[in-house]
């Protein structure tokens, strides 16, 4: 594939849900570069959001620049547009990209990084809920 001089070469990403309990709320997407904003992407201003209706369980982004990234999804059922939770612990359901395993908080950036190095890249995300 042939670029232009100074384009940096693009690729999509497609990410699949698995285990929603319910197609009721949306799905609130984040994907970052930055380990410092994740999971969360609240001060990160290359981090691409998306929110789709749970009854997709999935969404494709195309043009993202290659290089290593991390998703996190909520599932946020009351469409309230944030993770509900109980004494710290959320009622809804959340996941993360490589499903990495879940102990008292989030994930490491590390632990939910993948690369995007080519053309398309698909990341199979399995939501998990804890109430």
């Amino acid at each position: 594939m042939a670029t232009l001089p100074g384009a940096m070469p693009t690729g999509t990403l497609d990410v699949r849900l698995t285990d929603l309990r319910s197609t009721k709320g949306m799905i609130r997407l984040c994907l970052t570069a930055d380990p410092k904003n994740f999971p969360g992407c609240i001060d990160d201003r290359n981090a691409v959001t998306r929110n789709f209706p749970a009854e997709d369980r999935g969404i494709r982004i195309a043009g993202i620049g290659r290089g290593d990234y991390a998703v996190s999804v909520i599932h946020d059922e009351n469409n309230n547009a944030k993770l509900d939770t109980f004494a710290g612990i959320p009622r809804e359901g959340f996941g993360f990209s490589r499903n990495p395993a879940i102990g008292f908080g989030p994930p490491k950036f590390s632990a939910a990084e993948f690369p995007l190095k080519g053309d398309a890249t698909m990341q199979q995300v399995r939501i998990r809920y804890l109430l």
